[in-house]
């Protein structure tokens, strides 16, 4: 079993801005804390995904989680930070920001994929040029590219998808679907739309903090989870945590537990891909 989307962070050694609003977040969530959260949930491997420190300390949050790595093997892959360059010159021109941090991300075995969020950026962002050729140059590095967006920034990740054909996309937390404001027709057609590109994946993630957190429950939550396994086929969604934004909203026993009610009536094939061999494929593990 894979968890593809997890997070360990600790506002000692690192600067996470956007904890100062998430006083409960606010501490250090590492790998002992993890493995109190998760109990019997027999999970063998972990995918860090990068938690938003400060853009300049991305090769020491890549440190650091390999550190974790020494005393938690279970961490088989990291989705690192990377600044595409939207504002610079271009990915043409000498001396690139991102080629210079994918190149000092390289040695590191365990990183297999690039995230800069898109979520909280002004409309237009990630189809600018520099993003693109940004993108691209992830695929070309052989690594896959996160994406981090709301409901309402999927059209443009539809466009940037149909940019990138030769980069390995997963779509985070379902697109971050309105649960609270029941607003779904555009959500359901866009990831209609994305799903057409075989090249894109999608995690079950996230959608305990997309719904209300003080009374979710599961009928809130299938039509969600069933949407894009409809759309994406049990051959390209992928399970993850949160963890620990997970705990805005529930525990991870909460959110594993919906998870298994959901898969009972899968095959034994298509439980096996959606919690373990999905993302080892997308992500290489």
């Amino acid at each position: 079993m894979v968890d593809a989307h997890v997070h360990f962070w600790d506002p000692g050694a690192l600067h996470y801005p956007w904890l100062d609003e998430l006083p409960s977040l606010r501490r250090a969530f590492l790998p002992h804390d993890y493995r109190a959260a998760t109990g019997e949930v027999p999970i063998s491997r972990i995918v860090f995904v990068e938690a938003n420190c400060r853009a300049d300390e991305t090769q020491r949050e890549v440190a650091l989680v390999q550190r974790l790595a020494e005393d938690e093997p279970r961490i088989a892959g990291i989705v690192a930070f990377a600044d595409l360059g939207v504002g610079d010159s271009g990915l043409g021109a000498g001396g690139s920001r991102l080629r210079r941090t994918l190149d000092l991300l390289a040695p590191s075995p365990l990183v297999k994929g690039i995230r800069q969020n898109i979520q909280g950026q002004p409309a237009g962002f990630c189809v600018q040029p520099a993003f693109v050729d940004g993108v691209r140059e992830v695929g070309r590095r052989g690594l896959a590219f996160d994406l981090c967006a709301t409901h309402d920034q999927l059209g443009d990740v539809v466009q940037l998808v149909r940019l990138c054909p030769g980069t390995r996309f997963v779509l985070d937390h379902c697109g971050k679907p309105a649960i609270k404001e029941g607003r779904a027709e555009r959500w359901r057609t866009d990831i209609a739309a994305l799903a057409v590109y075989e090249n894109v994946a999608c995690k079950v993630s996230g959608l305990l903090t997309q719904a209300a957190p003080e009374a979710w429950s599961d009928e809130h939550l299938v039509p969600y989870a069933d949407w894009v396994t409809r759309c994406f086929g049990t051959q390209r969604v992928l399970y993850g945590s949160d963890w620990p934004v997970l705990t805005l909203a529930g525990s991870y026993c909460d959110w594993y537990g919906f998870t298994e009610r959901f898969t009972a009536t899968w095959t034994a094939a298509e439980r096996a891909r959606f919690y373990g061999g999905n993302a080892v494929a997308v992500y290489g593990l």
